[in-house]
């Protein structure tokens, strides 16, 4: 039984198929193709937090790839009613995946443990690898010579992120780690990626160039991709007001897009405080990818379903 918690459960091969693999099938839907690969699979989507990126991309992903899918609320008594040990051996005995959008991490963790069903991590506290991985993919489209995935392109590149050390930028130093690209994080202090996480990189990806610093300015002067995300996350509610007085020096806006090269394009996760993190000029304007990154949460996350449950397919069809 595979799991996608987070994406140290992958091998940096695995991220080059499954990125692949996304690749073909988007080239197959461009050309009027949607390969029933996972006819009679069954997901669910296990939701504790809202979506709109997650649960739509992943519903309308599976019923392009044939199979169906479940969205399971809180009448289906998740930690309420029974031990987790009876509900995800009960679910396993109907489906094939879960999705898990949680509010702990350990709650994701906790569905993997029976080893019932296949768990991946619509996003949690800690990680949202589902996210970098349609960011990466958009990257490596943005640079390649024909508008499709390459991931030829991505070592070397610098992917700098202006903002919070939250679970995306945990995901994006891991993934920046796995295929060779160089990752800083641009932050206030205080608000860095935990040093654990930053080690633990670092020791299973020697090769990763790693940074944390506090000028966005400089750091952005050689980059080839600017990220950003919301500088409150769910749950920090609490915190908002403090939060916009350290943060405001962080937007990212015309200016700061001055001192980067023309080259670079924007990305952002979505949903966006336009005017706050990212200004509505930038998100709208002529470097900005944002749309096309939400667009490739779908292809992205059909790669990884089909790489997960139909891995005959993919080494007959797809190369990497």
């Amino acid at each position: 039984m595979r799991h996608l918690l987070t994406l140290f459960d992958l091998y940096a091969d695995d991220v080059r198929t499954i990125l692949g693999t996304s690749r073909h099938l988007k080239q197959l839907l461009q050309q009027g193709q949607r390969p029933s690969v996972l006819a009679g699979h069954t997901m669910g989507l296990l939701f504790e937090k809202p979506s709109l990126r997650t649960r739509v991309s992943f519903e309308a992903g599976m019923n392009q790839l044939g199979g169906g899918s479940l969205f399971l609320g809180d009448d289906v008594g998740w930690g309420k009613r029974e031990s987790p040990a009876d509900f995800t051996r009960v679910l396993g005995q109907f489906l094939d995946v879960v999705i898990c959008r949680a509010k702990s991490h350990q709650k994701v963790t906790e569905l993997a443990r029976y080893n019932a069903v296949h768990v991946i991590n619509g996003l949690t506290d800690l990680s949202h690898p589902c996210q970098a991985l349609a960011d990466i993919l958009t990257v490596g489209e943005v640079f390649s010579s024909d508008g499709m995935f390459d991931v030829n392109v991505l070592p070397g590149r610098h992917l700098v992120f202006v903002g919070d050390g939250n679970n995306v930028a945990r995901s994006l130093a891991l993934i920046s780690g796995i295929l060779e690209i160089r990752f800083t994080l641009a932050c206030p202090p205080g608000y860095e990626i935990d040093q654990p996480w930053m080690d633990r990189i670092q020791q299973t990806y020697p090769h990763a160039q790693l940074a944390q610093v506090h000028d966005p300015v400089e750091a952005v002067r050689d980059a080839d991709v600017i990220y950003t995300d919301v500088w409150t996350s769910m749950g920090q509610e609490a915190e908002q007001a403090e939060r916009r007085k350290v943060f405001a020096p962080y937007q990212v806006n015309a200016a700061l897009l001055a001192a980067a090269p023309p080259r670079a394009c924007v990305l952002h996760c979505l949903p966006a405080v336009r005017g706050e993190e990212i200004t509505a000029e930038v998100i709208d304007g002529t470097q900005s990818r944002i749309i096309q990154q939400a667009g490739n949460r779908m292809h992205s996350q059909k790669g990884l379903l089909t790489w997960l449950l139909a891995p005959e397919w993919v080494q007959q069809n797809v190369r990497t």
